[in-house]
Formats: structure tokens, C-alpha cells, sequence
């Protein structure tokens, strides 16, 4: 048994014994999406830029709100299947959107069939749209050319550049001439260091030899300039040679604005830049990456994780997937201590919270909320609230709900 049998079980017989017709959709054509192997990530500057957006959304952390599904919350945060952790998890989703600009998401099932107990981040080679009695199916072919079928709205799909499709992202097409570029550019730099290595010199004899003997004076020439044996650094010839050059190699290779343009071009195209790519960004340079790139990344996964886990009764009821990252982590020590000392003696935070902005261990009794002493309960006319004992409501120590 393999792994596609273990996340898709009875697959054989959804596949074989279906009889599909192809669905439409308001396109006008038949929805289905292929895989683009090589290209984007397989160049070394959109590899590092798909990497630091990937091992960012990664770090974010799966919490179910509401009581349905609950138990699956631990899961989600360790191991969202047998097969890999949740960094493993939600690395592989966004470096297939990334690079794809659709990742899939199916449910793993308990026993009974109907129970999901995991997640898994599908890469098909290509996938089709399919329906059968009513029934809108997602047929994926995989790379070893076997087939599985799922129904439609039991898949998480996330997208990137959704407009030409109704169900699926956009190819990178866009980026293609950049690559090219990239590509020329990279393959131009090795030729040159090659013909550089090659010829360096070029000497003309003032008489005509033979081809045997032109090749002994060369290899004779050669051995007594430049080989290490010369280590006074003087050339040294006869008046057989009448003339000996250098060779200046200068192949083309693009100047440093245009490389900083073709740069620059994948910056854009993947939301990125140089200093989230070496790790020398700032608390500030961070939040902007956070805000364009790792919260849009958050909202979409935990619509998508919402939608397959809850019904629509589960979901009214305040039930939902998210996916949540301690910023603060990335601030400056300053900024730390700031924010914990204004949320902390206010209530807003616990100080296991604070411990986590710290990244440290929790301590007991650490979810409490805490009140400063100054802060007292008022009513809507502005008095002060005396509770049954005739003191003021102050010095309040109020355990967390969460």
C-alpha cells in the first residue's frame, strides 16, 4: 500500500467505476490545472525569494476557535499527518502557491470514513474539474501517472492570480522574460570565466613549421612562460616568435543597473526584497513584509482550513481555523518591553503572553490577566463602583477565559 492509497482509500474504484463528463464553468472552458516543473524554482534569486516567504508562513500557528473539531487543534499544531510536522506542512502549501499559484489541501479520514483526523498538501501533476450526477468531483493525475478523485468541496484550494480561472491561479507567465534574463545572464558569466582559463596569450612565429613542430613550440613556449616553473614573472622569447600578444578576454555581461532591474523585477513579482533575502531586515522592514505577504497567506489558509473543517451551522456558531504569528517576536528589545509593560498591567495580555513576545518558557499560574491598581470600575455617570464590602473594585486579578 502506498501513500496515495492512504490518503485516498476506496480511490480506485471513485476513479474507475465514475463516469465523469467534464464541468463548465462561467470561462466558458473546461477548468484544469498542470503543474509547472523547473522554471521559477529552479533559478537561485526566485528559489531564495520562494524560500523566505515559505520558512515565514510556516512559522505561523494553527488554532481552532469554537468547541467543534477542538481535538484537531493539537494536530494541526505538531502534525497535521503522518508524514510531516506543521513546518513541513504549511511550507510545502505556500511554496506550491508560490510557485504554482494553486495549492491543494485534502482531508485525511478516521475510520469511519467521515471523521477527518489530518491534512495533507496535495502536488498533483495536473488536475481536472469533473462532474457525475450532480456531483462536482477534482480528478488529479500524479507524476507516476496514477489518478485519484475527491470531491470538489471537500478540497482546500488556495490561489494566487485567480482571474483568468474560476477555480485556479494564473501560470507565471509574466515572469518568464525575466528568467530568461536571469538565465542568460548566469550562463554568460561561465563562459566568460571559461574562455578567460582557456586563451590567455597569442604568439605569431616569423616562420612557417610544420604542424608537428608549430604544436611542440607551443607546448615548449607554454612550459618555459607560463607554467609555475616561471616564477621570476619575465617572458622570455627568441626572434623566431615575431610577435607575442595578450589576450584581453572581455565577454559581454550586464552592468550593474541592469542587473539591478532584472533584480528588482522579481523583487516585485514575489513580493519581496533584498533584505527580507539576507535576513538584515528591520522590525519595521518586517511588518511591511508581514502585512503584504505572511498575513495575506494566514487569512486565505484559514478561510480555506475553515471552510473544510466546519459546516455552515458550525461556522455561524463561531467555529474557525486560524492561523496566528507572534510579530513582536522580530521587534526590537525597546519595543518589547514597551508593549509588554503597557498590554501586561493593563489586562490586555497575560504574562504567559509576555513570555511568549520574550520567546520564553511559560510559567504556572501564567494565564492570569492582571489589572493595575490605579484602574478602577466607574458607571455611566462617572462614579467610582463600590462593590458589597465598600471598597473600591481595584487591584483585580481576572482569570483567562482562554
Amino acid at each position: 500500500m502506498g501513500l496515495l492509497d492512504k490518503i485516498f482509500p476506496n480511490n480506485k474504484k471513485k476513479v474507475e467505476n465514475l463516469v465523469m463528463e467534464y464541468f463548465k464553468t462561467l470561462t466558458a472552458y473546461t477548468p484544469s490545472f498542470t503543474s509547472y516543473s523547473g522554471g521559477l524554482y529552479e533559478m537561485d534569486l526566485t528559489r531564495a525569494a520562494i524560500h523566505t516567504y515559505a520558512k515565514h508562513c510556516a512559522k505561523l500557528k494553527p488554532e481552532i476557535q469554537g468547541s467543534a473539531y477542538k481535538n484537531l487543534e493539537k494536530t494541526l499544531q505538531f502534525r497535521p499527518n503522518p508524514w510531516m510536522d506543521t513546518y513541513k506542512f504549511l511550507y510545502r502549501i505556500a511554496t506550491a502557491l508560490k510557485v504554482e499559484n494553486t495549492s491543494f489541501i485534502v482531508p485525511l479520514y478516521g475510520d469511519d470514513a467521515k471523521t477527518i483526523v489530518g491534512l495533507y498538501p496535495l502536488r498533483p501533476q495536473s488536475a481536472e474539474v469533473v462532474e457525475t450526477k450532480g456531483v462536482v468531483w477534482l480528478r488529479y493525475t500524479f507524476a507516476n501517472g496514477e489518478k485519484a478523485a475527491i470531491e470538489l468541496d471537500k478540497v482546500g484550494i488556495m490561489t494566487n492570480h485567480q482571474y483568468e480561472d474560476d477555480l485556479f491561479g494564473s501560470r507565471n507567465a509574466p515572469i518568464n522574460p525575466t528568467m530568461e534574463l536571469l538565465d542568460i545572464q548566469n550562463q554568460g558569466m561561465q563562459e566568460a570565466i571559461r574562455q578567460s582559463a582557456v586563451l590567455r596569450f597569442m604568439a605569431k612565429l616569423g616562420q612557417n613549421l610544420r604542424p608537428e613542430d608549430i604544436e611542440k613550440e607551443r607546448s615548449q613556449f607554454s612550459k618555459q612562460n607560463l607554467s609555475a616553473d616561471n616564477q621570476s614573472g619575465v617572458m622570455m622569447f627568441d626572434s623566431k616568435y615575431s610577435e607575442v600578444k595578450q589576450i584581453d578576454s572581455k565577454p559581454f555581461i550586464v552592468d550593474d543597473k541592469q542587473m539591478e532591474l532584472i533584480q528588482n523585477n522579481v523583487y516585485n513579482y514575489l513580493g519581496t526584497n533584498e533584505k527580507m533575502l539576507q535576513n538584515s531586515f528591520t522590525e519595521d522592514d518586517f511588518n511591511s513584509y508581514y502585512e503584504g505577504e505572511i498575513e495575506t497567506f494566514a487569512l486565505q489558509a484559514s478561510l480555506v482550513l475553515t471552510n473544510m473543517l466546519f459546516t455552515t451551522k458550525e461556522i455561524a456558531f463561531g467555529n474557525q481555523v486560524m492561523l496566528t504569528a507572534n510579530r513582536l517576536q522580530y521587534a526590537s528589545n525597546k519595543t518589547k518591553l514597551e508593549v509588554s509593560t503597557q498590554l501586561y498591567d493593563r489586562g490586555l495580555i497575560t504574562l504567559n503572553q509576555v513570555m511568549d513576545i520574550w520567546n520564553m518558557s511559560h510559567v504556572e499560574n501564567g494565564d492570569k490577566r492582571v489589572i493595575r491598581g490605579e484602574y478602577v470600575d466607574i458607571d455611566k455617570n462617572g462614579n467610582k463602583v463600590i462593590n458589597a464590602e465598600g471598597a473600591l473594585m481595584e487591584n483585580e486579578v481576572v482569570e483567562d477565559e482562554a
